[in-house]
């Protein structure tokens, strides 16, 4: 089944566990930034080559070299089955240049789903995310808890937790969020593709409303 999707919400909605399950499902492309970035790094296109230049030296990559990215992806017919952008776009901007990128190569996306996850839900989720610094393995307060409080099931290690996952950064990253990126739902509605999904139950529950949502 084609479809071009564009997947929106806030760190710590489960967009990215999703758009990974859908795509798998409907055997459709999933595009997150990072990985859009890393293969053409990869590959030593020479737009993989000029965005490695501003990633080496801890830049940004400016938008148009993502809109040029992607859009190279378009030209190759990768994503003629259908796909579902990840993590891109982040800014109206962003997403004004990647509309006349499609519009240019007669693409029409079919739905920005957004995936709705209140702030205190987001703090729990993200604040309550621990690891083993020995074997990796991952805890996530309170649906999977270790046997032992703060103790590793595997090897007995002291769990640890990723910087970015301390409540005050998390509360952080929430109001980035909310100034750079929420504007785009309003993009979206007025374009009409906008599909609004409550992601507070379990994976799958969220997984089977997509399902629905998008027939």
């Amino acid at each position: 089944m084609k479809k071009n999707l564009v997947f929106l919400g806030p760190p710590g909605s489960g967009k990215g566990t999703q758009a990974v399950k859908l795509a798998q499902k409907l055997n459709i492309a999933h595009l997150s930034t990072g990985d859009i970035l890393r293969n053409a790094v990869k590959e030593g296109t020479r737009l993989g080559k000029e965005a490695e230049r501003y990633m080496k030296n801890g830049e940004l990559v400016p938008d148009h070299l993502l809109i040029d990215l992607i859009e190279s992806k378009v030209a190759s017919s990768e994503l003629n089955d259908g796909f579902i952008l990840d993590g891109f776009p982040r800014t109206v901007p962003q997403a004004k240049n990647l509309k006349e990128m499609f519009d240019k190569n007669g693409v029409s996306l079919e739905a920005a789903i957004l995936f709705q996850v209140a702030d205190n839900e987001v703090v729990k989720r993200l604040s309550g995310r621990w690891f083993c610094p020995k074997c990796q393995a991952t805890y996530n307060y309170p649906t999977n808890v270790p046997r032992r409080e703060g103790v590793c099931d595997h090897d007995g290690a002291e769990l640890q937790r990723r910087p970015d996952d301390e409540e005050s950064v998390v509360r952080n990253r929430l109001e980035v969020y909310k100034k750079q990126t929420q504007p785009i739902e309003d993009f979206y509605r007025e374009e009409s593709v906008l599909t609004e999904i409550k992601a507070e139950g379990s994976p799958e529950e969220v997984f089977q409303a997509l399902l629905r949502e998008i027939g």
